[in-house]
């Protein structure tokens, strides 16, 4: 699920992105949609928050984003979570990522 909002202390827009991440994998790697959530793959353990961290500078690499614009808001012990995207739009994430495939 991708969902926009504006922040009122800024003219800057703001993305809530869901993703699935499966930590300890054999490389950083973005593999795509699953369902309505972008699948991330990080080498990172699951602990101490560091394949939260890897997730997040995954996406801002790919954004072209400094890795402070990511930002885990939702689902910080889940496999499954939102990201705050910051500085980019709607066009940005689905000429990066595609867009998810929806079924008939």
């Amino acid at each position: 699920m991708i969902s926009t909002s504006r922040r009122s202390t800024s003219s800057s827009m703001s993305f809530r992105l869901s993703v699935y991440v499966t930590p300890k994998s054999g490389r950083d790697e973005i593999a795509g949609w699953r369902g309505g959530e972008l699948y991330l793959k990080v080498t990172s353990p699951p602990e101490d928050g560091k394949a939260n961290a890897s997730a997040c500078r995954l996406v801002a690499k790919a954004l072209g984003l400094p890795k402070s614009a990511v930002s885990v808001v939702r689902g910080e012990t889940s496999r499954h979570k939102q990201l705050q995207i910051e500085s980019a739009t709607g066009e940005d994430v689905h000429r990066v990522f595609g867009r998810p495939q929806t079924e008939l």
